[in-house]
């Protein structure tokens, strides 16, 4: 009977740490995952100013003035005369 009660207590003690060291691997996991998600969240912050930056730069390439100054100063295009355009019918 006192050898029973031995190993009771002994396994008893095992569940014990095992639950421990459990309980410590959990929350290390937990930190690290916290830190991970946090790191996730400033790159996702940053990326969301970059694409709002990409955004407003586009509107400003894709105006119509600023199209037309462009193909006339870097490309020399102008405006065709009256007597250069043709209408085709079908």
């Amino acid at each position: 009977m006192k050898t029973f009660g031995a190993i009771c207590l002994t396994l008893l003690l095992l569940a014990v740490l095992g639950s421990a060291i459990g309980v410590v691997w959990t929350r290390h996991e937990s930190r690290v995952l916290f830190m991970e998600m946090s790191r996730l969240q400033n790159q996702k912050d940053e990326l969301g100013v970059e694409y709002g930056r990409l955004e407003l730069e586009q509107a400003t390439y894709a105006e119509p003035a600023r199209i037309d100054a462009d193909a006339r100063g870097k490309l020399g295009m102008l405006n065709p005369r009256p007597q250069d355009i043709q209408l085709v019918r079908r």
